[in-house]
């Protein structure tokens, strides 16, 4: 931490020049700018911390260490998810410092633009498609690039010299079939050796799932989450999991993410969140995953704490397996007055437990423990950074959930921004049917999207029950699990969204915002997410998959009552909802059979009714959909730049912390390279 008057101030050479010595004022809500920059099929954005102005200073101090330790991490994430991310991600950076050629150059624009999409996606492959992608410019302007650049700053490793780094770097920077899918999840191939993600090094999905065959006891019935915090490698010809701790894997990040963590112990609110902070720390020392459930138990029971953080290794998309997590953090604060809204939800829990479509026996009898809040993120790192979740519902292990509930919080000023940055993008008049649509999704669709995620989260995530005896999803459902939990949460919010239980306790106006959302939901399943692929693709994304299994389930099953109708208008295709009751019958239909699969651990019905309804896309529609995205001229993609907290220094003491909202992509990643590169190039 620096002493005195802590000023940031940087010059990037020959290209861009920021000085933060002087703390930008409060923006009024007209003037803040929410969009930067948009490249490829990516835009910049920017959030405000609303709020924070009005916290103590011991809060914000809280709130000051817990973002120091979440960007403290931030590498970790280039290396989970390829293993020569770093090495690509600190060559495109030493070329960006020190390149002398000419900077004017159209080449050298696309060379930016590559650099910004790797740092975008956290490596070099698609945040969202999973697919490489490669630059535009040629490896031998690469080559010039490297030569004008100091060999010093280039990460060659021991015996490396410029030429064998370019010769390395070829293929994997610019042949698009080698490591061409981060994380696959194709039936009938060997999910690990066809997966470019660095949890697995020298084994098979055989191997993989022999080893957890011996370590798992499905009798267990409050098992921990294994493999969550490890990569998994064959040495010597045994199958060992090298573990991310201190002294372990990534020690020299997850040191400083403690180091910071420690700071926060001094300045928590309360002894509930002073208990909780110290046993992630405990957890980062010994890397033990009883540990782990520990933490995730207490910071579950901290309900009362204004100040928030998730820090660790989190979700398990990007294993094909389901056992490791990347890492992730989102700092944030309680939104009081826009919690009420989510409060009143899950003080209803057991009512939509009680009253969901499930068989009787996959119903929770008691719902325990489930809270739900709006949050103002303050800062985000890892997996949730640049692209960031709306929603979170956490601890992830079902027993957990089961025995002492969860917390679900919606990202507010998250939201926020992504709504004002679309309000004028037009592309609900580009694929909203009528002007009934248009005017409905105008009125209630803000608020119907936030009772998704809210019903999603709290509600979706937290309910249901395995059967007795039935393993974790990840060791019954495999590579499915994500899509079908995703599935089944959805089906929990699309199921509520258009009851009038939402309107008696208050939350929701009327019915019109659960057919504004029904509206939507279809409309973004069948036709707008398709500009998020290439042609020819399949979905991989487990989101993605999720809401095209929901929507294209919903369509054929409905398609003898007119359900939902295709029509076309001027050329164009629409999806329309005809008859709202029937579909959500049908939500409730697919809802009932997808707890089914999960209690049971069914895994043929889950990969039947993924491989089926969820993979594939029409190609006719897929060509038209780009086609009238692209005259709309947006990207489909958007991520964040993170404020900045800085402490004022009177002495050793801090006297205040300040908020800067800085306005330049590049300017902050080069800047978290200088600040936060802890680890070596190869872990």
């Amino acid at each position: 931490m620096k002493r005195v008057k802590y000023i940031l101030s940087f010059i990037l050479v020959g290209l861009i020049v920021m000085n933060c010595s002087k703390p930008e004022p409060a923006v009024k809500e007209k003037d803040f700018k929410y969009v930067t920059e948009q490249f490829a099929d990516l835009k910049i954005q920017r959030y405000q911390i609303p709020g924070f102005e009005e916290l103590s200073l011991k809060q914000k101090e809280l709130l000051y260490y817990l973002s120091m330790a979440a960007q403290s991490g931030r590498e970790i994430i280039f290396d989970q998810n390829y293993k020569h991310n770093l090495y690509i991600k600190r060559t495109l950076e030493a070329i960006l410092k020190d390149y002398k050629g000419d900077r004017t150059d159209p080449e050298f624009a696309k060379f930016l633009e590559y650099t910004k999409r790797v740092w975008f996606s956290n490596g070099i492959h698609h945040h969202y498609s999973n697919r490489k992608f490669t630059p535009e410019f040629s490896f031998q302007y690469f080559e010039r690039l490297v030569a004008g650049t100091n060999d010093e700053l280039l990460p060659l490793q021991s015996g490396e010299n410029a030429n064998t780094l370019l010769k390395k770097l070829k293929p994997i920077i610019f042949d698009p079939n080698v490591d061409a899918i981060k994380t696959n999840q194709s039936p009938d191939v060997d999910l690990i050796k066809t997966s470019a993600i660095n949890y697995y090094e020298g084994v098979t999905q055989k191997e993989v799932e022999e080893y957890y065959k011996t370590t798992v006891d499905p009798k267990d019935s409050t098992p921990v989450s294994y493999g969550l915090n490890s990569k998994m490698v064959k040495e010597n010809g045994k199958v060992q999991e090298k573990v991310w701790k201190v002294g372990g894997m990534y020690t020299k990040a997850i040191e400083q993410i403690v180091h910071w963590l420690e700071l926060a112990v001094t300045v928590a609110e309360n002894n509930q969140q002073k208990k909780t902070l110290q046993l992630l720390i405990d957890y980062y020392k010994t890397g033990e995953l009883k540990k782990f459930d520990e933490y995730s138990i207490e910071w579950v029971k901290d309900t009362e704490s204004l100040i928030d953080v998730v820090n660790g290794f989190i979700e398990t998309y990007g294993d094909p397996l389901g056992y490791r997590a990347s890492f992730e953090s989102i700092v944030s604060f309680k939104d009081l007055e826009a919690t009420k809204r989510i409060k009143t939800i899950t003080d209803n829990a057991q009512w939509f437990e009680d009253n969901s479509p499930l068989m009787p026996g996959h119903k929770k009898k008691n719902v325990t423990g489930i809270s739900g809040k709006v949050i103002t993120v303050v800062s985000e790192s890892g997996d949730s950074s640049p692209s960031t979740p709306i929603g979170v519902n956490l601890p992830n292990a079902d027993w957990i959930r089961k025995d002492y509930g969860s917390k679900s919080v919606n990202l507010g000023n998250i939201v926020h921004a992504y709504n004002m940055a679309s309000a004028t993008s037009g592309v609900l008049e580009e694929f909203a049917y009528s002007d009934e649509q248009i005017k409905r999704a105008k009125e209630y669709g803000a608020l119907s999207d936030d009772l998704h995620t809210d019903m999603h989260e709290a509600i979706g995530h937290g309910s249901g029950q395995l059967n007795p005896g039935v393993g974790q999803p990840n060791e019954t459902l495999k590579n499915y699990s994500s899509t079908l939990e995703e599935a089944r949460a959805d089906l929990v919010a699309l199921y509520y969204v258009f009851d009038k239980k939402l309107v008696d306790i208050g939350v929701m106006p009327s019915l019109e915002a659960g057919k504004a959302q029904y509206d939507s939901y279809i409309r973004n399943a069948l036709l707008t997410q398709l500009a998020r692929i290439r042609i020819g693709d399949n979905i991989e994304q487990a989101h993605m998959r999720n809401r095209m299994l929901i929507a294209k389930w919903a369509y054929e099953k409905g398609a003898k009552d007119n359900v939902i109708e295709k029509k076309v208008k001027d050329g164009k295709t629409y999806f329309v909802v005809n008859d709202y009751e029937k579909l959500k019958s049908l939500f409730g239909e697919l809802l009932r059979d997808i707890q089914r699969i999960k209690s049971e651990g069914d895994f043929q019905a889950g990969k039947n009714l993924v491989e089926n309804y969820a993979v594939k896309v029409d190609p006719e529609i897929h060509k038209e959909v780009l086609a009238r995205y692209a005259k709309l001229k947006i990207a489909p993609y958007a991520g964040f730049i993170n404020p900045i907290l800085k402490p004022v220094m009177d002495g050793n003491t801090i006297i205040d912390i300040i908020v800067e909202y800085p306005e330049d992509f590049t300017t902050q990643m080069i800047y978290y390279s200088n600040k936060f590169s802890f680890l070596p190039t190869y872990n």
